[in-house]
């Protein structure tokens, strides 16, 4: 909708490209409207400056011209919306593409940070597993030290005692 006339444009041709086909457009309109009275004989024609103000065809003339001027006025403010827009666009689509390199190379980072501590995470479980053995075998090794310790300090407590009774009978046989 062009701005204070009743004229519909469809919003594809509204581009700052299409200036200058809507002044086409509006001069061919002019010409149609007005090679009518041009091809009428000279003497028959008088010119009423004030009548030619009121006739329907001037005031459509007049409307022509006011469209022209108004949509010359659209075009140039919309190629500078159309260039503010793209400036955006450029600049956002750089922005944009940087942030997803960036974000590429820290997916790839964080995949083989990653894949380098599941293998850690691999190679200590199995050490603790093996450290678990260990100590298991260490534990089974204390436990039959400990049972032989015991062993041996009852037979020594035995024969400490068998030799203690021994003295003191040789003490009273004396």
């Amino acid at each position: 909708q062009v701005r204070g006339s009743p004229l519909t444009i469809p919003a594809q041709h509204c581009s700052p490209s299409s200036a200058p086909m809507l002044r086409s457009v509006a001069v061919s309109l002019l010409l149609v409207l007005v090679l009518p009275f041009l091809a009428t004989p000279v003497a028959s024609l008088t010119f009423d400056v004030a009548g030619a103000k009121n006739r329907p065809v001037s005031k459509v003339i007049t409307l022509l011209k006011d469209m022209l001027t108004q949509l010359e006025k659209e075009a140039e403010e919309d190629e500078e919306i159309y260039d503010k827009m793209a400036c955006w666009c450029t600049t956002n689509d750089r922005e944009k593409t940087k942030s997803i390199a960036d974000a590429g190379a820290r997916i790839e980072d964080l995949t083989n940070k990653i894949e380098e501590l599941t293998a850690q995470s691999a190679r200590l479980n199995t050490e603790i597993k093996n450290h678990e053995n260990e100590v298991a075998e260490n534990q089974a090794s204390l436990d039959k030290a400990t049972a032989l310790r015991e062993k041996q300090l009852a037979e020594f407590n035995a024969e400490e005692k068998d030799l203690l009774e021994s003295i003191s009978a040789l003490k009273a046989a004396v």
